[in-house]
């Protein structure tokens, strides 16, 4: 298996399963109501937003796999369009799902060469560097997930 085929699956573990923790972001978020994804405890960010903050960086990253220029702003990076009903964030959900699954796809499509190369400017690292970060990425924010969907579900509860 190809390194970039290794990336894409990593990828795709934390999104969907299959990764050594047994935990990823499908199954954290499958049932999760728009009521529990805003609800704020503890003066933590909500699971919306860190379910925006993990896709806002696949999604743009996706734009530079596809020859556009990286216009990322980490200003930008938790603040998610307000979700009204819980229809607007299942639609939200399936769009992380289809744009992670795009993302994965176009990372198979990499030669192993790209991965030394700098991404976009060197000041970023390398492919390697910024591909394999966004997985570590996703996880840290996959446990926080976890832990806050467990609090606002006792909050539910009460």
């Amino acid at each position: 298996m190809t390194t970039t085929k290794q990336i894409a699956k990593h990828l795709r573990d934390v999104h969907f399963g299959g990764n050594w923790t047994v935990s990823n972001l499908k199954g954290q978020l499958t049932g999760v109501t728009i009521e529990q994804a805003l609800m704020q405890v503890h003066g933590f960010n909500t699971i919306a937003t860190l379910t925006y903050h993990i896709n806002y960086y696949i999604h743009e990253v996706i734009k530079v796999l596809e020859g556009h220029p990286l216009t990322a702003s980490d200003k930008y990076a938790f603040t998610h369009p307000p979700f009204g009903t819980q229809d607007e964030w299942d639609d939200f959900l399936n769009k992380c799902w289809d744009e992670a699954e795009i993302f994965a796809s176009l990372i198979e499509k990499l030669p192993d060469s790209v991965l030394s190369e700098d991404f976009t400017d060197g000041k970023y690292g390398t492919w390697y560097r910024n591909l394999a970060g966004i997985i570590e990425h996703s996880h840290y924010h996959l446990g926080q997930i976890a832990l806050i969907k467990k609090l606002v579900q006792q909050e539910s509860l009460a």
